[in-house]
């Protein structure tokens, strides 16, 4: 018996995807309802206020990549609106580095670059074998 569904190029696309969907997830219940965001906008605060970076921006961004991650996180491990939760926690990813580049230019991105490479890996592999998602499911009954 040959079961479609466990066939490994389908397989792989929802691992990556439940996989980067579940660590952005946490990163943004963590921001949001365990820390929360005004706290990290606290500790954040005092290093980017130093190199001149206005208050506003420094609080819209921590709210910004915070809902991003809790959003596109939650998105991505459903299996909805999968391109739209992508490209928002790629800009994600893309402030967070620049973030991270103006305070250090030589900084480690050992929790960076693991989640850009199963975003990239998300975007280039073909999407109609990304079935295993509550789109494909929603589409299917129509």
């Amino acid at each position: 018996m040959n079961c479609h569904f466990l066939q490994p190029q389908i397989i792989a696309p929802l691992l990556a995807r439940v996989i980067l969907g579940v660590l952005f997830l946490f990163q943004g219940i963590d921001k949001i309802f365990l820390v929360g965001v005004k706290e990290e906008i606290t500790t954040i605060e005092p290093a980017y206020l130093k190199i001149k970076m206005p208050d506003f921006f420094i609080k819209l961004v921590a709210y910004f990549t915070s809902y991003a991650e809790l959003i596109g996180g939650f998105l991505l491990i459903i299996g909805l609106f999968k391109f739209s939760a992508l490209y928002l926690l790629g800009i994600d990813l893309l402030v967070v580095s620049i973030g991270m580049s103006l305070l250090n230019p030589v900084w480690k991105m050992d929790l960076v670059f693991p989640r850009l490479a199963l975003l990239i890996f998300l975007l280039i592999y073909p999407a109609n074998l990304d079935v295993i998602t509550l789109q494909h499911l929603i589409q299917h009954f129509r």
